[in-house]
């Protein structure tokens, strides 16, 4: 039974048909002397036109360098808009490599956490946020040999959301939509219990689904429902950051497996969790502001469906034993 039409965390087209469609269809099948130009013409046009992009990326870089002009601020802003555009075209390519050619461009750094995560036969839950090429992580974790499902909203736009479907399928990487069925939950924990991995980007919140965080300083929201799996099924919780390092290449690092106090209190288990998170993801913007993908004012969004008022638990659809997940053995 569906539960809600797919919802906007922006007003603008960045994510629309014309755009995704025609720079899938560009990176693909354009030749190379004429795809980069384009794109970056692209990161040009969002940068220094859309000026609600532009403002929002200065925005949110402000609390990364406060002691930054406006001036300097908004060349960063290009920057990540000339980062994204290549990050996109680098994916896209990636699509038709063959497993050596993934194995050799990508650089894969301590590997051995998500293989002793999954070696628990819990499956294991992939987080990581809007920074860097989260995207490209299919391609690897393909090469790999790792099973994985991807849990995201829906697009907005149909004609998106059947073209992220169809790159993820041809990766085999299966996706759950969240917020559109009842039997949401049990879908991922029979993912779980298979052994897979399960891919959320936990740094946006959903409805109710919110857990506070600090970042720069600054009070952000996270989704609980990624650290709430962890505490009622007991799979182990990985942080992965994946970037692009040149042309056609890549950097993955999943970090220590983070298992869940079963035992503790559940709200600060999930708080205390969502703040490790957090933490990392900082630590990794710092080193690359440019790969930080959100392009609406991060700093004051309230979440897409949720109330003003702050709510005390992390309770969602995903996320509570009522839902089907189970309570911890």
């Amino acid at each position: 039974m569906s539960l809600a039409a797919p919802v906007r965390w922006v007003t603008h087209r960045l994510n629309g048909s014309f755009i995704v469609g025609g720079s899938y269809l560009g990176s693909r099948y354009a030749p190379l002397p004429l795809s980069w130009p384009v794109a970056h013409a692209g990161a040009w046009f969002v940068s220094h036109t859309m000026a609600s992009v532009r403002d929002a990326l200065v925005d949110n870089l402000r609390a990364v360098f406060p002691q930054e002009s406006d001036d300097q601020l908004r060349r960063r802003a290009y920057r990540t808009c000339h980062t994204y555009t290549d990050d996109w075209m680098d994916f896209m390519r990636s699509l038709s490599w063959s497993r050596e050619k993934v194995l050799e461009r990508f650089v894969y750094e301590e590997a051995h956490h998500l293989k002793d995560a999954l070696a628990l036969g819990r499956g294991a839950i992939l987080v990581t946020g809007h920074f860097g090429n989260w995207e490209a992580g299919a391609v690897l974790m393909k090469a790999l040999g790792v099973p994985l499902t991807v849990v995201a909203m829906p697009e907005a736009d149909p004609a998106v959301n059947w073209l992220r479907h169809r790159v993820r399928t041809s990766l085999d990487a299966d996706t759950i939509e969240v917020r559109q069925s009842l039997d949401t939950p049990l879908q991922i924990r029979r993912r779980l219990s298979e052994g897979r991995a399960v891919a959320m980007l936990m740094d946006r919140h959903v409805a109710r689904d919110r857990v506070p965080v600090t970042m720069f300083g600054r009070e952000a929201h996270f989704m609980g429902a990624p650290a709430m799996l962890a505490y009622l099924t007991g799979a182990p919780l990985v942080p992965i950051f994946l970037v692009r390092e040149g042309r056609g290449r890549f950097r993955a690092r999943p970090h220590e497996p983070i298992l869940v106090d079963r035992t503790g209190q559940r709200d600060l288990q999930v708080r205390a969790t969502a703040q490790r998170v957090a933490t990392l993801l900082e630590r990794e913007i710092e080193k690359r502001p440019d790969c930080w993908y959100q392009f609406y004012r991060y700093w004051e969004a309230p979440g897409v469906g949720s109330r003003e008022s702050e709510v005390g638990g992390p309770e969602s659809e995903v996320g509570t034993p009522e839902s089907g997940i189970g309570d911890p053995a």
